[in-house]
């Protein structure tokens, strides 16, 4: 007998996308790429996109942020075609996102808002899922007044309950305080059990490296070219949210530690970022960090302008002190011209560039030989092993890296090779016969 499979995905939702254009606005991007972007999110959500427009927004009224002649010709625009859910591209109040919903008779969805249900989601790790959901009760906790319109309703008390109750509000934010504070218990648990594994790595004699970006930038494919792992990677905004870590090994040395995180985007909820902190532990924690940007957008500076601010208040990045490259990804979808001008540009560049594609592999020789010589600690050390010490010799080919060998002809080899201070002190334990044999000289 066969089975047919069931589809759990939520059934498809038509969505119009506005993006507010506001007129004098510091924002820096173009009104039509930010649409595309949100239009971007959107699909992300599946929601089905049968309109979107940039919105022109002289002055943002506080009832419905867009004048009233505008509300009533996008009210047209929303049943002309036929869709249940209307995404703002723009921060909303709560008033201002229930007195939309009942102009148009649609859902309404801002900015955060989507973002918030994209990472909901998403999440696949338990800690991810109680990040998310922690963000979201934030969020919700904020626009109980949409939900409730009769917050002059008492309820009476009962029993060993007087007076006139308590109103309804009042009572979902108890709830909502509950449940946040059980979701912080659990984190914190989970947090410590991360932290413990966290240090564990610190002990191994491995450098790390994190790669962070703007959202679609190319992290993951990235990823998995130089640690040959197959974390998903497609073309779609969001599609990695937990963290990732796998060992890459480096030119002629010893294995790092490469973590892949969440990307970042422009106006990313402050819920989030919050959230999150403890997973992007791992930036801050990093020997080295990989800005990974789309250099084929018309958008590219602008989005690393927002990178740049989210690692501002993750106290991470070259602000922060780090070491920090870029790779400048996506070069297969630019021309010769375009190519040869960002070369020049690379070359130039501060902090260091590297420009690649991690879908072609081209460039990505270049980014591991400079990660290499970044994650080099101190001057290079002599070993001097006989024959029989092969179990050494593999120790330091993989926690090491070699910078010279001269083989001897009776087998033994002596190397030159590069420690960091973790690793060498572990050699000396492990084999201090290959060091006083060689001081002994």
């Amino acid at each position: 007998m066969n089975q047919r499979s069931i589809d759990h995905r939520p059934p498809t939702e038509a969505a119009f996308v506005l993006h507010p254009s506001r007129h004098g606005g510091a924002r820096s991007r173009e009104p039509g790429v930010r649409l595309a972007e949100a239009v971007g999110l959107a699909e992300a959500l599946d929601l089905e996109v049968r309109a979107a427009e940039v919105a022109p927004l002289r002055a943002a009224a506080p009832a419905t942020l867009f004048g009233r002649g505008k509300v009533a010709e996008i009210g047209a625009r929303v049943a002309e075609a036929k869709v249940n859910v209307v995404v703002i591209d723009d921060a909303l109040s709560p008033v201002q996102q229930r007195n939309l919903e009942r102009a148009w008779q649609a859902k309404v969805i801002d900015r955060t808002g989507l973002i918030l249900e994209i990472f909901a989601r998403r999440a696949r790790t338990r800690e991810g899922r109680l990040q998310v959901e922690l963000a979201r009760l934030a969020y919700e906790r904020s626009r109980l007044v949409k939900t409730w319109t009769h917050l002059e309703r008492q309820r009476g008390g009962l029993g060993a309950m007087s007076g006139p109750g308590e109103t309804q509000i009042e009572t979902d934010r108890r709830l909502l305080a509950t449940r946040i504070a059980r979701l912080k218990r659990e984190l914190a648990d989970v947090r410590r059990t991360r932290r413990l594994q966290r240090d564990a790595r610190r002990r191994a004699p491995h450098p790390t490296i994190a790669l962070v970006g703007y959202t679609n930038a190319g992290k993951s494919t990235l990823f998995n070219r130089l640690t040959e792992a197959k974390v998903e990677a497609r073309d779609r905004l969001f599609e990695t949210l937990d963290p990732t870590v796998r060992a890459v090994r480096l030119p002629d040395g010893r294995p790092a530690m490469l973590s892949d995180t969440v990307g970042f985007i422009s106006d990313l909820p402050h819920e989030l970022v919050e959230a999150f902190r403890a997973t992007l532990e791992a930036v801050r924690e990093a020997d080295v960090v990989v800005h990974v940007r789309d250099v084929s957008s018309a958008d590219s500076e602008a989005q690393a302008d927002d990178v740049r601010k989210v690692l501002a208040a993750l106290d991470a990045g070259e602000e922060a002190g780090q070491t920090l490259i870029e790779a400048w990804n996506k070069i297969d979808r630019l021309d010769a011209a375009e190519r040869g001008v960002l070369a020049a540009r690379a070359r130039r560049a501060h902090p260091p560039a590297f420009a690649l594609s991690a879908a072609t592999g081209e460039g990505t020789d270049g980014l591991l030989a400079a990660l290499g010589a970044l994650i080099d600690d101190g001057e290079p050390i002599e070993a001097h092993l006989e024959a029989g010490e092969g179990r050494a010799l593999a120790w330091l080919y993989r926690h090491g890296r070699i910078v010279g060998r001269e083989d001897e002809a009776g087998g033994g080899v002596r190397l030159s090779v590069r420690l960091d201070g973790q690793a060498l002190g572990r050699f000396e334990r492990l084999f201090p016969e290959a060091l006083s044999r060689l001081a002994a000289e």
